[in-house]
């Protein structure tokens, strides 16, 4: 046989998969191929693939009569929007798309490249799980894939796109990275499955109420975006990976944009005269950011907290904000852990922070201190603390108590902060402190309601507004709402070339 044609056949079968048959049922179940989905990811033929032909060496149950080239998983390296990323697809029509000792190998491979480069990586999942015949050696595969996670984590974005089963040890790799996708209804995550937890707890689930992408990302928060197929997903992986980086010693990219200048008078309207009514925080991010630019993440976990990714004045920043339309903006546990880990990201990519501030303080409680607020909290404060990129805090509304200090203040290292006219800065609200206060001059009044009135009005005269803070310098400017966006572009325009260092360690012990 020809040499060249032996290796365009050899060619054609490794890119056959696990056949017809199985690429159909791939297609019956609402999925992509894993090659289809590269297609989608990347640029139009900018993928270079490595290992095409590498097989499994396991003899064991049967293994060495189903070699197939590849090994369930397709690796190698392209660009998205003309910028460098390496990735790897697994195949769930080859063995079931089962991790290998090659198949690990492969995956490593381009991850040592990618660190090496200081290129993202992005890896979509499709397996189900370790290879049981190859016994500890696939197991050991996946840990030389976490470790490979953990020594790339703050040097390069990695990405993982959960698009069919990931169970087991498998699911830890993504938990390592940095943002998890996952598709409606054709993927799923968990440690173990239905039929186990059956077995040890007695509970009847379903694979998609364990580990679905709807529960992971309004119960657990293990996963960050949801999308209906893998179509969709893959263009939101595509646009995700412009606000970012290529890695921790670049800046992320600058674009085109656009403002719409009504915004700055609809800014003046949002925020309701009684200050104890809600209002929804995106409106007023909406009104700032550059238009159809704001990306939240995590949106259905936490909801009372608000973080995401938009660009000012065609800039990417980060923006972690209360949201008074779910639990007055409090701070909770998710809420904490939530704004936490979405920080220190971040702080590793040169990515500035701005905080809009609304929060009435921490969830009180028996269920919050008995599950750790306290050291959960500490999570959120240990994040602003420790970031050394810029960071700008406006403060909307209410800024009371702890949770005033925690929302980026001053004195943890905030570089500016603004207030708005509406901002209430004080340990506590109005009602409660006059309580606590001028308890005995209430007690003892003729009408003690009207006396009770009456010093409210005092406190709130004397402490419910932004203009102590700015006696003191805890606010640097007391500024109008549609005076915001022009503010913030100056403010981080004044900051870009920032440079601070934190003290000499080996690597702080963060609350976890």
């Amino acid at each position: 046989m020809d040499l060249n044609q032996e290796l365009l056949n050899k060619r054609e079968q490794a890119k056959a998969g696990g056949g017809k048959a199985r690429i159909d049922r791939q297609h019956q179940g609402g999925k992509l191929t894993a090659r289809e989905r590269i297609e989608l990811l990347l640029d139009e033929n900018s993928f270079q693939e490595m290992g095409m032909f590498i097989e499994h060496r396991a003899t064991s149950f049967g293994l060495d009569k189903s070699k197939i080239p590849g090994d369930g998983v397709i690796t190698g390296y392209g660009k998205i929007h003309g910028r460098p990323v390496y990735v790897f697809s697994q195949d769930f029509t080859v063995l079931g798309g089962s991790l290998s000792e090659t198949h690990a190998a492969k995956i490593c491979k381009i991850m040592d490249l990618a660190l090496k480069n200081g290129v993202p990586v992005i890896g979509l999942n499709d397996s189900g799980g370790a290879r049981i015949q190859e016994g500890v050696v696939s197991l050991a595969g996946y840990a030389d894939i976490f470790y490979r996670n953990t020594l790339a984590s703050g040097v390069i974005p990695q990405i993982s796109v959960i698009m069919g089963p990931c169970a087991g040890g498998a699911v830890y790799s993504p938990a390592l990275t940095d943002f998890i996708f996952m598709v409606e209804d054709t993927s799923y995550m968990f440690v173990t499955g239905p039929n186990v937890v059956k077995t040890v707890t007695h509970e009847e689930v379903s694979s998609e109420d364990l580990g679905g992408a709807k529960t992971h990302a309004e119960k657990s928060g293990v996963n960050h975006f949801t999308y209906s197929n893998d179509v969709e997903c893959l263009r939101e992986v595509r646009k995700f990976m412009t606000y970012l980086p290529q890695n921790y010693g670049e800046t992320a990219p600058t674009t085109k944009h656009t403002f719409s200048e009504s915004k700055l008078e609809g800014i003046k309207s949002i925020l309701p005269q009684n200050s104890t009514l809600p209002y929804d925080i995106r409106n007023v991010v909406d009104c700032i950011v550059d238009d159809n630019s704001f990306l939240e993440v995590q949106a259905e976990f936490a909801k009372n907290i608000v973080v995401g990714f938009a660009r000012l004045d065609g800039r990417t920043i980060g923006i972690i904000a209360n949201q008074p339309a779910a639990m007055a903006g409090v701070l909770d546990i998710d809420a904490s852990r939530k704004g936490a880990r979405f920080v220190r990201f971040c702080d590793c990519f040169n990515i500035p922070l701005l905080v809009l501030e609304d929060v009435p303080g921490f969830l009180p409680g028996t269920d919050q201190e008995w599950r750790g607020i306290i050291s959960h909290g500490a999570k959120l404060l240990y994040a602003f603390s420790e970031a050394t990129v810029p960071r700008i805090t406006v403060i909307t509304r209410k800024a009371y108590g702890g949770a005033f200090d925690v929302m980026n203040s001053k004195n943890i290292g905030a570089d500016l902060n603004f207030a708005w006219p509406t901002a209430e800065i004080a340990v506590m609200g109005a009602k409660g402190a006059a309580e606590i206060i001028f308890k005995k001059e209430i007690s003892e009044a003729e009408d003690s309601q009207a006396k009770w009135l009456e010093k409210e009005k005092e406190y709130a005269d004397l402490f419910a507004n932004p203009y102590r803070a700015a006696e003191r310098g805890f606010v640097d400017d007391v500024i109008l709402p549609e005076e915001t966006r022009a503010k913030l572009i100056a403010a981080f325009e004044s900051l870009e070339n920032k440079a601070e260092r934190l003290p000499q360690k080996k690597h702080g012990n963060i609350p976890l």
